[in-house]
């Protein structure tokens, strides 16, 4: 089995020959890191680099982010998805201003007690920024792991987690911790592979306890399956001239903080009169015979079956009226423009254009 200063050795080499030029990697401000990080989770490179560079040209510092709305935030996020991280990074922007004076905790205890740092976020930036020896453990550090060392430990377990983590802090290097933990993150991204790994081109291919026994596809072992929950809204999308009815979501739910339609949530599908059999005085008369087609629009745990229903209003009365009774905000075609919507909203105004 390859020694820990062997394994780091071989994995910062392999770093400097093969790394993708990314901006994040050119700096040690703890500012951009952590901020390249928080876009990171759930999301690969090509989507989250535009919204690193545009959040950085925005924003070029953290009092800066700490001083922003929350809805411009929230709208320079949108189509990222997982809105929760958001909202996080502008309470930890203010928490870093109002605690820590615009100063970066420089260590990773310190770090994972700002909101939305947990112990991988903390790494990264302890690492990369303040070049503090703590390993960076994501899924493509346990599958490295899991892989070369023959791990059979369930990644999602407690066991699994603390198991690697201690793997990984093993491994690195005291003198380059920053570029080991870059190099772990990339080794797992580009080369070695979920699917069809590059083990006949691998820096690894003779110590390889995965490659001998042919356990590509079986580790790393990861046996917490996700529940898919399903949702049927349906929209009601009320419009007058070129204003809009929009409702700001402010519950712990999908969405927090963004602007969508009235909604109706039913636990399964329904038609146009089972919706017409509620109790909605104000809803129901402009329900059509037929639904139209819904959208799906699928999110990491949930499935949405989306209908939209337009509602034409002729009367800025009734317009108003209907405002009222459903609780909804008026918002003007520049309006649109500036509020943060969910995605599937954008696209729908995009081809009703």
């Amino acid at each position: 089995m390859i020694q820990s200063s062997a394994f780091a050795q071989k994995i910062i080499g392999w770093y400097w020959e093969h790394k993708r030029p990314l901006p994040w990697r050119e700096t040690t401000d703890p500012y951009k890191i952590w901020l390249s990080e928080i876009i990171l989770q759930q999301t690969r490179v090509a989507q989250g680099l535009p919204y690193y560079e545009r959040f950085v040209k925005t924003y070029p510092t953290v009092k800066a982010l700490a001083a922003a709305p929350q809805q411009n935030v929230l709208r320079l996020w949108q189509g990222l998805g997982y809105y929760s991280r958001a909202r996080n990074l502008h309470a930890c922007a203010k928490q870093i201003v109002e605690t820590y004076n615009g100063v970066f905790p420089n260590n990773f205890n310190d770090l994972q007690k700002l909101p939305g740092v947990g112990p991988y976020t903390a790494a990264a930036i302890a690492s990369i920024a303040f070049k503090e020896s703590v390993a960076v453990v994501d899924g493509n550090v346990y599958r490295v792991l899991a892989r070369v060392f023959g791990i059979e430990i369930d990644t999602a377990s407690t066991e699994g987690k603390k198991y690697f983590f201690e793997k990984a802090n093993q491994l690195v290097p005291a003198k380059d911790p920053d570029l080991f933990n870059q190099a772990m993150m990339e080794f797992g991204a580009l080369h070695c592979l979920p699917q069809n790994p590059k083990c006949d081109d691998c820096i690894f291919s003779n110590t390889c306890v995965a490659r001998k026994h042919e356990l590509q596809n079986v580790l790393p072992i990861k046996s917490k399956k996700i529940k898919i929950k399903k949702r049927y809204f349906y929209y009601f999308d009320f419009r007058f001239k070129n204003s809009r009815l929009m409702k700001h979501r402010t519950a712990k739910d999908i969405w927090q903080g963004l602007y969508d339609f009235y909604l109706i949530e039913k636990n399964r599908p329904t038609n146009s009169a089972g919706l017409r059999q509620e109790e909605m005085a104000i809803v129901a008369p402009y329900l059509p015979a037929k639904l139209p087609a819904p959208f799906k629009h699928v999110l990491s745990h949930q499935q949405l079956f989306i209908h939209i229903i337009p509602v034409h209003i002729h009367s800025e009365k009734e317009f108003l009226h209907a405002a009222k009774q459903l609780n909804l905000q008026v918002i003007s075609k520049k309006g649109l423009e500036r509020i943060p919507k969910p995605i599937i909203i954008e696209k729908y105004f995009n081809s009703t254009a």
